[in-house]
């Protein structure tokens, strides 16, 4: 008999939401974690814990989300609708209509449930006040998709789900990554070999889950598939997403899919390490571009900062910081909107250079002030009359730019102004496995791989040159849930469980 009914490959949240679903359905669980305890947790730890899901406003989430709001609290959110034509036209605008349409509807529809089943495997989740929405008139007025976040974060979510599936009776095995795929000669799935403390083993079992991210922390797999330069980006979360899952399934014949040249990528402060940092997390982000101008070394604007809300543009903005010089862009604020910047602009680690003029400004940033100073003249001239609201798209804009600023066009001319000088982070690379509605992953003529399976990051199709925020811990927890329920029924566990 196999060892484990089920081997999770990952430990981050599309793995352990795998493991949660397919233990609850009966199925003995072990999940590998290449990483060692004190690194645990991969990409998901780094994040702001953000999940954009189908609700139709406060009354809603509250129902079985945000169980813990208080009465008080409650009546102090204005939460927008988010339905599901308003996830898949979301979807669909960032994607310029390619995400597949079939995974895209079973990430919307399966959105709502799977927050209702988090949180009964005791994830809990408040309102993200400090990032997602502004007070007007007394209230918090919320935007964007995604306005919930797990308690803790990124760091949080992990924290819980990891006690979560301890509780249930999963085994972890830290410091041990998989290797290979064993398979049978019908290619079906018998085991797994894997390197840890004590060398190489190999474990039997009847079904593997990959959930063990993409390929984003190995700089030769960017390279080779992003591009020239992309070895020299930063990694925004963990150093162990080497592309192991993806490159285990490919050597089993397996169908690669999606976007292999795309990545969710974000502005990053210059300053930030090679890696995450676990104390620092996601603070070394810069999101607040929409509120002033972005430029590079040659105090050009390249970008239109206010094309829309900013959780549909900033993983776009970071990859187009690539193409500038020296991978480095410079966001420009004045006192006007300085009061409205992020709470990641305040942090001690950050590239700041405080000036009462612009050419001091530029000077201090290695600009010529000349070219600077043109940009925000010329900037400022093309601004149009309108009411600035930053919690909606306002139509202040500007008029007769090259590269227009179509929302919350505000003249930088109040000083002290302030600028922070970004890069390229990376967050997760968009190629990777087909799967099919069961979760299961595909070979080159489209037929199942028996008893493997695959979820997160590590899955093509979804995401593509660009992505809506707060979809992807979402999508690990819809996506991971369904490869835990169908591999706990193929290996007879759910039957078993059933029968008892």
């Amino acid at each position: 008999m196999a060892e484990y009914d089920v081997v999770v490959v990952g430990a981050g949240n599309a793995a352990l939401s795998a493991a949660m679903a397919a233990r609850e359905n009966g199925a003995s669980v072990l999940i590998l974690e290449k990483a060692s305890e004190e690194e645990k947790g991969g990409n998901s730890y780094f994040t702001a814990g953000g999940f954009r899901f189908c609700h139709t406003g406060i009354d809603d989430a509250v129902t079985d989300v945000l169980v813990d709001l208080s009465d008080a609290e409650r009546e102090q959110i204005v939460l927008p609708p988010h339905d599901r034509q308003a996830f898949y036209d979301n979807l669909m605008k960032v994607t310029r209509h390619q995400s597949d349409e079939d995974m895209a509807w079973t990430l919307i529809d399966g959105s709502r449930p799977a927050m209702a089943w988090l949180r009964k495997h005791r994830i809990r989740f408040i309102p993200m006040f400090g990032r997602q929405s502004f007070l007007v008139d007394g209230k918090h007025h919320f935007y964007g998709g995604v306005n919930i976040e797990s308690v803790g974060g990124g760091a949080g979510l992990i924290e819980m789900e990891l006690a979560e599936v301890e509780r249930m009776g999963c085994e972890i095995r830290y410091g041990t990554g998989a290797t290979r795929l064993i398979h049978d000669k019908h290619r079906k799935i018998t085991g797994v070999e894997v390197f840890g403390p004590n060398g190489y083993e190999e474990i039997t079992t009847d079904a593997v889950i990959l959930a063990c991210g993409g390929f984003e922390s190995n700089p030769e797999m960017r390279v080779r598939y992003l591009g020239p330069g992309w070895d020299l980006c930063r990694v925004r979360g963990t150093r162990h997403n080497m592309g192991d899952g993806i490159r285990m399934a490919l050597d089993m014949g397996a169908r690669p899919y999606g976007n292999w040249s795309g990545c969710h990528s974000v502005g990053w402060d210059i300053s930030a390490p090679a890696y995450g940092d676990r104390v620092i997390l996601d603070n070394f982000q810069k999101h607040s571009y929409p509120w002033g101008i972005m430029v590079n070394m040659n105090g050009e604007r390249f970008v239109d900062e206010g094309e829309d809300v900013r959780n549909h543009t900033y993983v776009k903005f970071g990859r187009a910081i690539m193409s500038q010089p020296y991978r480095t862009a410079v966001q420009i604020f004045d006192q006007k909107t300085i009061p409205l910047l992020r709470d990641e602009y305040r942090i001690r680690e950050v590239t700041k250079v405080t000036a009462d003029t612009i050419e001091d400004l530029a000077t201090q940033l290695e600009i010529a002030p000349d070219a600077l100073k043109a940009t925000i003249e010329e900037f400022n001239a093309a601004c149009k009359p309108g009411k600035f609201n930053p919690s909606v798209l306002d139509g202040v804009t500007t008029e007769g730019l090259a590269i227009n600023k179509t929302n919350w066009a505000l003249p930088i001319n109040e000083g002290p102004f302030e600028a922070y000088v970004t890069t390229t982070g990376i967050t997760f690379t968009f190629g990777g496995l087909k799967i099919n509605d069961k979760g299961e992953v595909q070979d080159m003529q489209d037929q199942t791989i028996p008893g493997l399976y695959a979820a997160g990051e590590l899955v093509g199709g979804l995401f593509v040159e660009n992505y809506p925020g707060g979809s992807g811990l979402m999508a690990g927890t819809v996506f991971g849930r369904l490869a835990g329920n169908s591999a706990a029924a193929y290996t007879g566990a759910s039957a078993a469980a059933a029968a008892e």
